[in-house]
């Protein structure tokens, strides 16, 4: 009561620099966070257009200000990788899912989605969390493109395409590595070596979208392949194969798959995860990974007992993961900058 007492007793115009000053803390910590993405200067337009929509109203600026500064601060919170954010987000989205009897996982796949949803909100933030997302969309829609097709012919997916907690894991665990490096490394190397390490968490970021983009290649390819590719080869031989066949390949199926990874690419590039020739890196990455995942299927999967499909599932995104972080680095060195 004594702090809005002098302010309300002050002139309009005096009132409106006084809370235009109070909303500056919350500008500037956008700006500290933002690490030069383009959302610090979203956050400081939009709370100009607030105050300067509110002057030409004629509305009270002490209101409107007060309620401008709450404004950035929810999308602050909801803006940076927050544990409280990720559980209250990711808790509501489950229950709605459960409600309204989602059907592109199981009930423990679920679960085990809201735990990764958990894990990818608070180290990568929004943007890692909805490029996961949007690969989960993605895949479970083409999971189901010529599905009577390939129910006739015995090659389609189990439970309707619906995704329990192996398929989760098997798709994301290497994407999950590279987010909770991205959050932990930089400290782990600065109590250890002495120096920050947070170009290592950058080449992460480009490791978690390769990642993605391979696994979204490989179902893109699998499932267009099994429903429209005219003719499969076995990857090994170039032998004409039945669709289905571990380790096959059509023209259909390559080009779907190389679709699925730009889908990703691009995706990761508009929210500022990667720059253009990061994205190039992650497509490249993801089409060697996706072929060498057909390698491995023809090769050992069914051959070897414990190379279930989830199992190579993890070895083709973690090759993906790896591969993409290699280019990256030695990109880097060849301009010479050398990263710990």
């Amino acid at each position: 009561r004594g702090v809005l007492r002098p302010v309300l007793s002050r002139p309009v115009s005096a009132v409106r620099m006084a809370h235009a000053h109070a909303l500056e803390p919350v500008e500037r910590r956008f700006r500290l966070r933002s690490y030069g993405s383009p959302r610090a200067a979203r956050a400081t337009r939009g709370a100009r257009a607030v105050r300067a929509l509110a002057g030409a109203a004629g509305a009270s600026p002490l209101g409107v200000n007060f309620i401008a500064a709450w404004l950035l601060k929810a999308v602050d919170a909801l803006s940076t990788p927050s544990l409280p954010a990720a559980l209250a987000l990711n808790t509501l989205l489950a229950t709605w899912g459960m409600l309204k009897g989602q059907q592109m996982l199981t009930n423990a796949g679920l679960l085990h989605a809201w735990i990764l949803g958990v894990v990818l909100w608070s180290t990568l933030g929004p943007r890692g969390w909805w490029l996961c997302v949007l690969y989960l969309a993605c895949g479970s829609a083409v999971t189901k493109v010529g599905k009577s097709r390939k129910e006739a012919l015995g090659i389609a997916e189990g439970r309707g395409g619906r995704r329990g907690p192996e398929n989760v894991w098997g798709s994301a665990a290497a994407a999950t590595i590279c987010a909770l490096g991205c959050r932990f490394y930089p400290a782990l190397s600065l109590a250890l070596m002495g120096q920050r390490g947070g170009a290592v968490a950058w080449g992460l970021e480009v490791a978690y979208v390769a990642s993605l983009a391979t696994k979204l290649s490989d179902t893109c390819a699998s499932e267009i392949g099994k429903a429209y590719g005219r003719t499969t080869y076995l990857i090994t031989t170039f032998k004409k194969v039945p669709k289905g066949t571990e380790g096959a390949v059509s023209l259909e199926g390559t080009l779907a798959g190389v679709v699925g990874s730009i889908v990703i690419a691009v995706a990761a590039w508009c929210v500022g995860m990667v720059s253009a020739f990061d994205g190039l890196i992650a497509l490249f990455a993801a089409f060697v990974a996706t072929n060498c995942e057909s390698v491995i299927g023809a090769t050992a999967q069914g051959k070897v007992k414990w190379l279930t499909n989830e199992v190579v599932n993890f070895f083709n995104t973690a090759i993906g993961a790896v591969l993409a972080f290699a280019l990256w680095r030695a990109s880097l060195q060849l301009r010479g900058i050398v990263v710990l």
